[in-house]
């Protein structure tokens, strides 16, 4: 399996983006775990460009979330300035 997170949701359409080169797959929104929603990272298997297994990928969401607060705090506390 492979990681991929949810780039955006277009109305019943997901665009996931698969790999480390960030390929965009669009899977039907219908065929993401129950409470998925755009950032959340996924494991999936691919057979032929289609969508064989997904499964959420909690750990890669919390620690992307982890960095994407820590980015925001340095940029409150004016650590970018320096």
């Amino acid at each position: 399996m492979e990681t991929a997170v949810i780039d955006r949701v277009e109305g019943d359409i997901a665009v996931l983006l698969v790999g480390s080169e960030r390929r965009v797959l669009d899977v039907p929104r219908d065929a993401l775990p129950m409470g998925a929603r755009e950032g959340m990272w996924l494991k999936v298997e691919i057979d032929n460009g289609m969508l064989k297994r997904v499964e959420l990928d909690e750990d890669a969401t919390d620690a992307a979330r982890q960095r994407i607060q820590e980015k925001l705090d340095r940029l409150r506390r004016g650590e970018h300035l320096s």
